[in-house]
């Protein structure tokens, strides 16, 4: 069977609704292949209030606060008994003060849903599985349950996250110049009764003994939390080989994060992920582009991904729009470099925690007020702002910053 259609995308996740529902909104067809059926599992829980800025550019911004999701207003970095708090409402510059924290099944099919009531159609539990670019317009090869058939579209978003469908396809695929980590990560109900713990934090704890391992602990509005681990493969390599055994006497070899989930309820299976850095060597081509995870993902630490997913959509589909309505589009100038623009400076602060760096600078007693504003802007997703000059000049200021704060 071969179809014609306007704008197809991969994937159904953020990124994929996003792009889905902002060109809606300039009134293109839009046909999304996504290979599972929500709501399903997905990991990248904790959201930055940057996100809420394409949410809400998306139209969706009232299904997603009336949704009953757990506030987010800040972080909370712990390091033995150094404890520090970052609050989004006292940032440098303008934008959301809080966000949310999201149980991920339950977040996607929202925004999924909010697609579909815009128009988008969606097809679930078909995949992609070739892609023709070369020859007049772009045309997928799509396997259901029990066929396979051909769908022509005037331009393709791959929206399909660690799936990175047309990066295999077509051979785009790089490693990532970041070191290969692996995380192990778990939900639970908390039961929580520390009087002092607040919901409306992240807390990104360091390791007692080791420095660039670190825990999330990002609570959720029904009483769980989401808890996870992340360290370099060499450091599970334990005698251990249970891994919801392993993961326990990790998490228990952090104190104050076993003694507030010393309560606990571990009724879901613990996950893993090694590798999971990754890059392209192109983000677009004749035909197609990358969003998100497809193109390149860095790190869990600062909760990028889904940020970077969503700008990269919005950005895109200002882009597909202008050609497709005739117009001459420089894909690298204005899609491509600007989205690099706030990676890279995800980039040098996701290398400078690891280096150990950021930690001196998060943790240091005496920091100016104007300055952890900065820093705070970038913890909140706000990486495309240049008035901000640790946006603009985020390598040289951060290292000056990292010096100063080691004298």
């Amino acid at each position: 069977m071969s179809e014609s259609g306007h704008i197809a995308i991969i994937g159904a996740g953020p990124a994929g609704a996003i792009a889905a529902a902002c060109l809606l909104q300039k009134g293109h067809r839009v046909t999304l292949i996504e290979s599972q059926q929500f709501p399903r599992f997905s990991i990248g829980e904790s959201l930055l209030p940057q996100c809420m800025e394409f949410i809400e550019q998306a139209g969706m911004l009232p299904a997603v606060e009336q949704a009953g999701f757990q506030l987010k207003s800040g972080a909370a970095f712990l390091q033995g008994e150094r404890q520090t708090e970052f609050c989004f409402s006292d940032k440098f510059g303008h934008g959301f003060d809080s966000t949310f924290q999201v149980q991920r099944d339950r977040f996607d099919h929202v925004l999924a849903h909010e697609a579909e009531k815009k128009g988008a159609e969606i097809r679930w539990r078909q995949r992609v599985i070739a892609a023709d670019f070369d020859a007049g317009k772009p045309c997928l090869m799509i396997q259901t349950n029990s066929e396979a058939y051909r769908l022509e579209a005037d331009f393709v978003l791959d929206a399909s996250g660690f799936g990175r469908v047309l990066p295999r396809l077509l051979g785009l695929e790089k490693p990532s110049n970041f070191p290969i980590r692996q995380s192990m990560f778990s939900h639970c109900e908390d039961r929580i009764r520390d009087s002092n713990y607040d919901r409306n934090l992240i807390r990104i704890i360091v390791h007692p003994e080791c420095r660039d391992v670190w825990y999330w602990l990002i609570p959720f509005s029904n009483g769980r939390v989401s808890v996870g681990v992340v360290a370099e493969p060499g450091f599970f390599d334990r005698t251990d080989t249970d891994a919801a055994i392993l993961f326990q006497d990790i998490v228990q070899e952090e104190p104050g994060l076993a003694k507030l989930l010393e309560n606990a309820v571990w009724d879901t299976p613990v996950n893993s992920l090694t590798g999971y850095s990754a890059n392209v060597s192109r983000l677009f081509g004749p035909g197609y582009a990358l969003l998100g995870n497809a193109g390149e993902f860095l790190d869990p630490v600062f909760s990028s991904g889904v940020t970077i997913a969503m700008k990269s959509a919005v950005l895109a589909a200002d882009a597909v729009d202008l050609q497709l309505n005739g117009e001459a589009v420089d894909w690298q100038k204005s899609f491509a470099e600007p989205l690099q623009k706030g990676v890279d400076v995800f980039r040098t602060f996701v290398r400078a925690w690891y280096e150990g760096g950021l930690q001196d600078v998060i943790f240091y007693q005496r920091q100016q007020a104007n300055i952890k504003q900065m820093i705070c802007a970038i913890l909140a997703g706000y990486v495309w702002d240049e008035e901000n000059p640790y946006v603009k000049n985020a390598e040289p200021r951060l290292k000056t910053l990292v010096e100063l704060c080691r004298l």
